[in-house]
């Protein structure tokens, strides 16, 4: 066979391929087509009417509804301001005038990149296509939705006007802040119809629907003038205004309304319940999806908690001297202290009540979920946990309270300081935890090691990066109230630890469930062990660092421990019942101390715990004594709290101590006066 031959015949065979591959493709693409306008949305008539979408309705736990997302007030195209106009389609569709429902070039261009450059994804879709997505329930990014939605598009530009088409986008939009459509968006953030809107203040509206919660002028006002002048210039590429225009309205002031409360969620608890429902089905869905939400919230709780914190922030500003200072001459401006609390169910992990600062309007950050501080020695219930699983010993077992030095590979040398920076020489182990005693907390982790104990603290539920060095016992690694709350309730429940939540169940518009929480815990500490620290944290509140509980009038079994950091930047009190574990957290956002009148740091033990039984005393209130469940192991002793031997009849104030089966303690031969006389045959610990 002759080259020219072989030549002919590879080229009759690629032409018949050819011919196969695109009688192929073209059968193919008939049937996508067939598929995808199979149950294709239909149009309404009027167009108006797509964004008639039902609300979304969150509830409590109790049944009450406590917040409805949705809604929107439609105006015609001619009450709305011309620069708004011309603002919304520089910005989002330029050529919008002229196509028919499909922008050519920039379709070509986005398929381009999102090919040919891995990791890229460029979006193409014209007013018309993001308008059509208001008929699809599901917003899952797949090609055939994205085709689809252009079949919907090409179908709604063969029906209806520019201006119809245009109507209805601009009555659809989110804008921020609880405000859909340009109406509300002008009234909420300007106080004015929108047909009012000058040229600077359509211009900021306008680059809100990109992101409504990123550049949200009342948090992030640099950032919203910065998208500002991105749709400024738009409007000045695409001829709408001159450069001498865009740069006056960009240079002019915004007189943005003062927000009114029910522009927004209005409380920390709905913010955290609307921003994960947005994560897990799309702000469309959540905003115009006709949800129905149960939330883990109790409003009577959330009430109190919010009663018990402003209360407790005002006693402790009094503490401060800042209504003193403020009345001052100085003309300085007073920074005032924030607090948090998260109240959880010990049993099932439902958060029942939430508080992220004092006073939601004036900030929106949320402590209580995204602070992450010091918890000081709160922490160290993780610590004597680890310690009582690993080195062998009892809450009767003798440590020295002394200085002690710690020697760090690689580093300083740690020596921590207690808080009164006094020793009391010998003491057993749960009277250090009550008194919170640094020096015997220090010799607990240089035995167990931080890596240990940060273990022990994974188990109980705290989720954050903890730093595996010795100071992390004594908490100098940073967490969130929520986690606190959430960790300390595994300690509750004997060691049976319980994811947190606060959505319970989640309906769509037709009352299918789309998912529902099913309460279950698993096993993540030894249930005899964790009683010994229960018990020894009862201690806290009944005659050590957190008494004050009990002095203001909370009386039913409970277990805790205050926390205070170095330099009284942070004061927690974290404790529980049987039923509800409460973290509370006080101090200032950012470097300054806790510190009062008289020159004294303020501990968790009075600026925090004071709180926390304010709303403890209300949330039991009308509660029968629980008390905590004893493992069949566990046996109780009474002791001297300095020597450890059993008590008698002559010894001062005896402490009761939970025993597990096999540990003892020794009768003291000596008789008090010889032993008293003579520290030196106190039998204390030694690895």
């Amino acid at each position: 066979m002759t080259h020219t031959a072989i030549i002919i015949r590879i080229l009759r065979i690629v032409f018949y391929v050819a011919l196969a591959l695109t009688s192929f493709a073209a059968l193919a693409g008939i049937g996508i087509f067939f598929v995808a306008v199979k149950d294709l949305p239909r149009v309404p008539e009027p167009l108006i009417r797509i964004i008639e979408t039902p609300p979304t309705e969150i509830y409590a736990a109790t049944g009450e509804k406590i917040m409805v997302i949705g809604g929107r007030e439609s105006i015609s195209l001619s009450r709305v301001s011309q620069h708004f106009i011309q603002a919304v389609v520089a910005t989002e569709d330029h050529r919008f005038w002229d196509h028919h429902g499909i922008n050519k070039v920039r379709t070509l261009k986005a398929f381009w990149i999102t090919l040919f450059k891995p990791g890229k994804v460029q979006g193409a879709s014209t007013i018309t296509q993001q308008l059509s997505k208001n008929l699809f329930f599901s917003f899952k990014r797949t090609y055939m939705r994205k085709f689809r939605e252009l079949l919907v598009a090409l179908q709604i530009e063969s029906q209806y006007s520019k201006r119809e088409i245009l109507e209805a986008y601009i009555n659809h939009i989110p804008i921020g802040v609880g405000a859909h459509g340009i109406e509300q968006g002008a009234r909420t953030f300007f106080g004015k119809p929108a047909f009012e809107l000058t040229l600077a203040e359509s211009a900021l509206l306008a680059g809100l629907p990109k992101s409504p919660t990123r550049y949200n002028p009342y948090l992030y006002y640099d950032r919203a003038k910065k998208r500002q002048r991105v749709v400024l210039l738009r409007m000045m590429a695409v001829g709408y205004i001159t450069k001498a225009i865009a740069d006056n309205a960009s240079q002019t002031e915004l007189n943005l309304r003062p927000l009114p409360a029910g522009a927004r969620t209005g409380s920390y608890f709905l913010d955290i319940v609307v921003k994960s429902l947005e994560e897990r089905y799309g702000p469309e869905v959540v905003h115009h999806g006709g949800l129905k939400i149960t939330t883990t919230l109790d409003p009577q709780l959330q009430s109190w908690a919010i009663e018990s914190m402003q209360k407790g922030l005002t006693e402790l500003e009094k503490m401060l001297g800042i209504y003193k200072q403020s009345n001052g001459s100085s003309g300085e401006t007073v920074t005032h202290p924030q607090g948090a609390l998260v109240a959880v169910e010990t049993n099932s992990g439902a958060i029942k009540a939430l508080v992220g600062g004092r006073n939601y309007s004036e900030t929106e950050y949320n402590r209580a979920v995204q602070n992450k501080r010091l918890p000081g020695s709160g922490f160290k219930p993780f610590l004597y946990y680890t310690a009582l699983e690993k080195l062998g010993i009892n809450p009767a077992t003798v440590f020295i309270d002394q200085a002690v030095t710690i020697p760090v590979i690689g580093a300083e040398d740690w020596s921590p300081r207690n808080f009164g920076l006094k020793h009391e020489g010998p003491m057993v182990l749960k009277r250090a935890l009550m008194k919170s005693v640094n020096s015997i907390a220090a010799q607990l982790v240089e035995n167990t090691g931080p890596e240990e104990v940060i273990r022990t603290a994974h188990r109980c539920g705290i989720k954050s990066h903890l730093e595996p060095v010795y100071s992390v016992a004594m908490g100098t690694s940073g967490v969130s109230p929520l986690e606190m709350a959430s960790s300390f309730a595994t300690f509750a429940t004997g060691g049976v630890r319980h994811e947190t939540f606060w959505i319970s169940r989640v309906e769509d518009a037709l009352g299918r469930v789309l998912e529902e929480h099913i309460v279950s815990g698993g096993r993540s500490l030894d249930a005899s062990f964790v009683y010994q620290v229960v018990d020894m944290m009862r201690g806290v509140l009944d005659e050590g660092t957190g008494s004050i509980v009990r002095r203001l009038g909370f009386d039913l079994p409970a277990a805790g421990k205050t926390g205070t950091t170095d330099g009284y930047y942070d004061a927690w009190f974290t404790g529980f019942t049987p039923t509800l574990s409460t973290s509370v957290w006080v101090g200032y956002d950012r470097g300054e101390g806790l510190w009062d009148t008289r020159g004294m740091g303020i501990t968790g033990g009075h600026g925090a715990a004071p709180i926390w039984a304010d709303f403890m005393i209300k949330a039991t209130d009308g509660e029968p004594p629980r008390e905590f469940a004893i493992p069949s192991v566990i046996r109780f002793e009474k002791i001297d709290p300095i020597t450890g031997y059993k008590a008698n009849d002559s010894t001062l104030n005896p402490l009761r101590i939970a025993l597990r089966e096999g540990q003892k303690v020794y009768e003291n031969i000596l008789g008090d006066e010889e032993l008293n006389g003579s520290t030196n045959v106190v039998p204390s610990w030694s690895p």
